[in-house]
């Protein structure tokens, strides 16, 4: 197969979805790799690198992408690249198709099978997506003991605390792979931490094996009366390839703290408080209600070589996978990726995605049989 990896274009993004060591396998095995000139540069992975291990250098996004049966890449394609997407042509990246109507339409009318990393299951978990929520998780608390400085625009608190000095409160809206991975990180400096989460078993998994960090069941009236007492609040709900749902409403969030700080983790699907908004690294912040905004849709792309390392180590037997047997054969050997395919054939092929836009959805195995 024909494989394109093509330079990431959103703003702020460094991150490249396969490495070169990653990129040797599949040239090992018989395919041909194109990759777009310093498409790696960011994540520090020089077109030297590619080249050396058998990959096609070219030089521009199009030709990437005319060229390629399969396009590999790290964030949904970009109003620029709606064009560049034809039918038959396999796309496997992050697409969070929920949070855009005209990134859904666009796929749908473009005939690409859009394959995405965050709904592939297995056994209840999100392989493909667990390596970015884990980062970004951890990164939240980074933006949080940033953010929350005065000159930052907020309100003054450490969030470690000092000797004498109560340490910040912080609390975590779902106990998943991101919300863990933060409450791990704001409990290792000190922080007083509650999670809240709705799965019994998981709030009894993170009791059993994390007891530095606090549990609550996840409803408005727990959340309600912590929420006027916190310092940095993580929006870290996940329901896979839906909208996220609005926990925190503008009246909730409107009794918090001024000073205080929101990190929306859930913003690439849409958010999960009220007043949520996407930013950008370059711009990251802004204040609603006297509350900070941290609503990055792209967090992991700060660390662009850590995320690339972590990505690559989680999709690439899929895209190996992909590459030897086509679509169909991989689901049969690999079903999990069914759940992955949420455009196929000018169909909308995931029920999440189709909810959020009232779309209709098909079965995409119903499209495979025919």
């Amino acid at each position: 197969m024909k494989i394109g990896i093509p330079k990431e274009i959103k703003k702020q993004e460094a991150r490249i979805a396969l490495t070169p060591a990653a990129v040797r396998e599949l040239i090992k095995e018989g395919h041909t790799v194109y990759v777009e000139s310093t498409a790696g540069d960011g994540a520090g992975f020089p077109d030297e690198s590619y080249r050396a291990v058998g990959a096609h250098l070219l030089k521009t996004h199009g030709e990437v992408f005319a060229d390629a049966d399969m396009i590999v890449k790290v964030k949904e394609p970009q109003p620029e690249e709606y064009p560049l997407l034809r039918s038959g042509q396999l796309l496997f990246c992050y697409l969070h198709l929920a949070a855009s109507r005209e990134l859904t339409e666009a796929l749908v009318n473009s005939g690409v099978t859009g394959v995405a990393f965050e709904t592939v299951t297995i056994n209840g978990r999100l392989p493909l997506l667990e390596p970015m929520s884990e980062i970004a998780g951890r990164m939240s608390v980074l933006a949080g003991g940033h953010f929350l400085s005065r000159h930052a625009g907020g309100s003054g608190v450490l969030l470690a605390g000092a000797p004498g000095v109560l340490p910040a409160k912080v609390a975590i809206l779902g106990g998943g792979a991101a919300g863990l991975n933060a409450a791990r990180v704001a409990a290792g400096i000190g922080s007083e931490v509650t999670v809240f989460e709705l799965d019994g078993s998981r709030i009894r998994y993170i009791d059993m094996h994390f007891p530095e960090i606090r549990t609550a069941y996840s409803n408005e009236h727990n959340v309600c009366e912590v929420l006027t007492d916190v310092d940095l609040l993580v929006g870290a709900v996940l329901v896979p390839g839906a909208k996220a749902p609005k926990l925190i409403t503008r009246a909730m969030l409107a009794e918090m703290k001024r000073g205080s700080l929101l990190v929306d983790i859930a913003i690439d699907q849409g958010g999960c408080v009220e007043t949520s908004r996407v930013t950008t690294h370059e711009d990251p912040t802004f204040i609603e209600e006297g509350i900070v905004h941290y609503c990055v849709g792209n967090m992991p792309g700060a660390y662009p070589r850590t995320s690339t390392f972590a990505l690559t180590n989680s999709i690439a037997p899929f895209v190996q996978l992909l590459a030897r047997l086509g679509l169909s054969g991989a689901c049969l050997k690999q079903p999990s990726l069914v759940d992955g395919i949420n455009v196929f054939r000018e169909s909308v092929t995931c029920p999440g995605v189709a909810h959020a836009h009232d779309m209709r959805y098909v079965d995409p195995l119903t499209l495979m049989e025919n």
